[in-house]
C-alpha cells in the first residue's frame, strides 16, 4: 500500500472522535504537517513554517515601503506605492530612479544569501557553515580585488563576472579536498576556514602590491554596499534566482533524505554524495552571484538560515523562510546604514558585519557548551 513520503501507515485503524481524519490511502500526517496534492503528485507542508513565511512576507513589504520613504527627504507611503505600481507621481525620480533600485538589489542579494546559506549548512550539518566561512565569499574577494588592484578590472561593474568565478573555484576546492570516500561535514567547515583564511591573506597582498588607486577602489567594493546599485545588477541576480528555483524545491525535497545518518541513508538507497554536491553547488552559485552583486555581505548566510529555523521550529532549516529572512536582514541592515550617520551613508556590510560578529561569537560558545 502507498503512502505519502514522511507518513506512517496505519493498516485497519479507526480513528476516534475528534482525531484527524485518515487518507483514503490509509496514512496518518505527521503532526504540524499538512498534505498537498497536486494531481499524482503529494507534498508535506509543515504548518508553522507556512505560518513563518507568511509573517516573513509581511514584514518584508513592510521595510521596504519604510526603506522607500525614509531618505533625505519623506516621502509618504501612498506616493511610494504609485510609484511602485507605475502610476504618476511627483516622487517619481527620488522613489523610482534612486532608492528603489537599490531596494531590489538588496533584497535579491538577501534571498540569495539566505537560500545559499540555507544549503551549505544543510549539507555540513552545522550552524557554523556558510559561504562567509568556508571560503565562497572571499573566493569572490580574491579574484575581484586582484583583478582589481592590478588594473585588469576597471571598474566594479565588472567585478559580477570575476566574483562569480573567483567563489565558485573556491567553494569547488573546498568541497574538492573535503572529499575522502564521501562528503565528512566536519572536515568541510575546518577546509572551508583554513582556504578562508589563506584567501584572505592573498587579499591583503594585493591590496598592497597592487595600484594604489585601484586598490582604494577595491576596498569600497570590500566592505559590501549597495551604494550605486542598479538594475543592471537586478536583472541578471533574479534570473539566476528563477533558475535556481527549481533546483532549490528539489533541494526542499531532498532535505529529508539527508537527515538521516549515513548508514541509513545508504541502505535506503540514497545516493547521498550526488545530494550533497548539488546543494552545495547550487549554494555555492548562489552565495557567488550575490557577492558579484553587491560585494561581500558578511554574516547574513550565516545568520538567516538559523533565525528562520528557530522561528519554524522544523526538523529541517526551512529554505523558503531562509531566503526571506535573509532579505529581511539586507533590507533592514542598508536602512540602517543610511540612516544611521545621516547624510554619511555607510556600507551595508559594516551593519551585517557588527550584528554577525556577536552572533558568531554566540553560537561558538553554544556550540562549545553543548559539546560539539
Amino acid at each position: 500500500m502507498s503512502s505519502v513520503p514522511g507518513t506512517a501507515s496505519v493498516p485497519g485503524a479507526t480513528p476516534g472522535p475528534g482525531a484527524t481524519p485518515r487518507p483514503r490511502n490509509g496514512s496518518v500526517p505527521l503532526r504540524g504537517y499538512s498534505v498537498v496534492r497536486a494531481g499524482r503528485a503529494s507534498f508535506l507542508l509543515h504548518r508553522r513554517s507556512v505560518a513563518v513565511a507568511a509573517g516573513l512576507l509581511v514584514a518584508l513589504a513592510a521595510t521596504v515601503v519604510a526603506a522607500l520613504c525614509l531618505g533625505e527627504s519623506t516621502v509618504p507611503p501612498g506616493e511610494v506605492v504609485k510609484v511602485v505600481l507605475g502610476r504618476p507621481s511627483p516622487h517619481e525620480l527620488v522613489v523610482g530612479e534612486f532608492r528603489l533600485p537599490r531596494v531590489v538589489v538588496g533584497l535579491l542579494v538577501g534571498l540569495a544569501l539566505g537560500l545559499a546559506g540555507a544549503l551549505i549548512q544543510t549539507v555540513a550539518r552545522n550552524p557554523l557553515a556558510s559561504p562567509d566561512v568556508v571560503g565562497v565569499t572571499w573566493g569572490a574577494t580574491a579574484t575581484v580585488v586582484g583583478l582589481m588592484a592590478y588594473g585588469v578590472v576597471g571598474s566594479t561593474g565588472q567585478a559580477p563576472y570575476a566574483a562569480v568565478a573567483g567563489g565558485l573555484v573556491a567553494g569547488l576546492l573546498v568541497y574538492a579536498l573535503a572529499w575522502r570516500r564521501g562528503l565528512h561535514a566536519q572536515r568541510f567547515v575546518l577546509i572551508g576556514i583554513g582556504i578562508s583564511v589563506a584567501l584572505s591573506s592573498l587579499t591583503s597582498v594585493f591590496l598592497t602590491k597592487g595600484d594604489g588607486f585601484q586598490a582604494q577602489a577595491a576596498k569600497v567594493w570590500m566592505t559590501g554596499s549597495l551604494n550605486g546599485a542598479g538594475y543592471d545588477q537586478a536583472g541578471w541576480l533574479a534570473r539566476v534566482l528563477l533558475a535556481a528555483l527549481p533546483v532549490a524545491l528539489w533541494a526542499a525535497r531532498a532535505q529529508r533524505s539527508i537527515s538521516f545518518d549515513d548508514a541509513t541513508a545508504v541502505g535506503l538507497g540514497l545516493r547521498l554524495d550526488r545530494i550533497r554536491l548539488g546543494m552545495a553547488l547550487l549554494g555555492i552559485v548562489l552565495a557567488s552571484c550575490a557577492a558579484g552583486a553587491a560585494g561581500p555581505v558578511d554574516f547574513v548566510a550565516l545568520m538567516a538560515p538559523q533565525i528562520a529555523l528557530r522561528l519554524a521550529r522544523s526538523a529541517q532549516i526551512p529554505l523558503f523562510c531562509s531566503a526571506l529572512t535573509g532579505a529581511l536582514v539586507v533590507v533592514v541592515a542598508d536602512l540602517i546604514a543610511r540612516r544611521l550617520l545621516a547624510p554619511t551613508e555607510l556600507p551595508v556590510g559594516v551593519v551585517t558585519g557588527m550584528v554577525g560578529a556577536p552572533y558568531l561569537m554566540w553560537l561558538l560558545i553554544r556550540s562549545r557548551r553543548g559539546g560539539s
